[in-house]
């Protein structure tokens, strides 16, 4: 007689599976709106369309944290990496005018821990909160042998809606427009491979230890801001605008310019969090433009006769102007 083998003993609970289940539910729950369908079974989450759109469209985009993890892993921090999940998929959907509808996420980890779980999904949800959209699925892989024990990876799927003519911002740009920027919460979620070698590696420096009147940690994990409110309010005023993620204001901001449109951004414009100016007397600063938003998460493109209005309704700034040229950021 073979001795009979368990899932349990294979490294997989099944029960702390379902136990987690519940214990977020009222957090998933928090995240609906009138469109999530409910009812139909659990094999899909279910969203009507929004009404009110001429020829709507779907956009999708999906991203994860990075070696951001890692910190948030080894600090024992994870309510706020969800949020950082969220905010990296739904700021690329509002640059293409997409107002986010729901989401979902896909947690992967070495052994399920029910509490480490919950964090994570509970930042998840208040990511989805901030972002008005509705937390509607997501799947817990629990893979021993792939992970090890406390290690596990998020991936965010976000889904949104726009009307196909407001689309193509690109075609929008012209000569003469104003450039704003949106300022960033710090690192957000993009270089934290250089960020760890830097802090921990070359300067030997601790987890706990001072920053600006806080632990480091604090601000190296502090969340990724997310914009769709601001966007939601100011749409009708913005041509064009860009996520500053990896690559910076140099690769990013391109994407939405047209050929024969350069943007000027002035340098000493652009204010530095107070990480950055640190990170600054360490790594070359052209070399910081192209891996760090600098301070910036955001940048829009404004028409002059719209600036005022912008910038006394929010915390935006101006750091250059669009000209006919070479289509790229040119530093001034």
């Amino acid at each position: 007689m073979h001795d009979m083998v368990s899932y349990r003993e294979a490294g997989v609970d099944i029960d702390a599976g379902n136990a987690f289940v519940e214990a977020i539910k009222s957090d998933v729950a928090s995240t609906f709106d009138a469109n999530v369908i409910g009812g139909i079974g659990s094999f899909a989450g279910a969203y009507a369309l929004p009404a009110g759109y001429r020829e709507p469209v779907i956009l999708s985009a999906t991203d994860g944290v990075g070696t951001k993890l890692k910190l948030a892993i080894e600090s024992g921090r994870l309510d706020t990496v969800g949020i950082d999940l969220v905010a990296m998929c739904v700021n690329d959907l509002i640059c293409n005018f997409g107002t986010p509808m729901f989401f979902l996420d896909y947690y992967a980890t070495g052994k399920l821990l029910p509490g480490s779980a919950e964090a994570v999904v509970g930042g998840i949800a208040e990511g989805c909160r901030r972002a008005e959209c509705a937390l509607v699925g997501g799947e817990t892989a629990e893979m021993p042998g792939m992970y090890a024990e406390k290690d596990f990876d998020l991936a965010g799927f976000a889904v949104g809606i726009a009307e196909r003519s407001e689309l193509d911002r690109t075609s929008r740009v012209k000569p003469g427009q104003i450039l704003v920027a949106l300022p960033s919460s710090g690192i957000h979620s993009n270089g934290y491979s250089l960020v760890r070698k830097l802090f921990f590696e070359k300067l030997g420096m601790g987890l706990e230890d001072p920053f600006e009147g806080r632990p480091l940690v604090e601000t190296l994990l502090e969340p990724t801001r997310i914009y769709v409110k601001m966007f939601k309010t100011h749409r009708d005023k913005i041509v064009a605008l860009a996520h500053i993620t990896g690559g910076g204001i140099v690769e990013n901001l391109p994407r939405v310019l047209p050929e024969g449109i350069t943007a000027l951004v002035k340098r000493e414009a652009i204010r530095t969090s107070p990480i950055f100016d640190f990170m600054m007397r360490y790594v070359d600063d052209e070399e910081m433009m192209r891996t760090f938003n600098m301070g910036i998460g955001m940048v829009w493109i404004v028409e002059e006769a719209d600036l005022d209005a912008i910038l006394s309704a929010t915390d935006a700034y101006v750091i250059g102007h669009t000209a006919a040229g070479e289509k790229k950021v040119t530093l001034v």
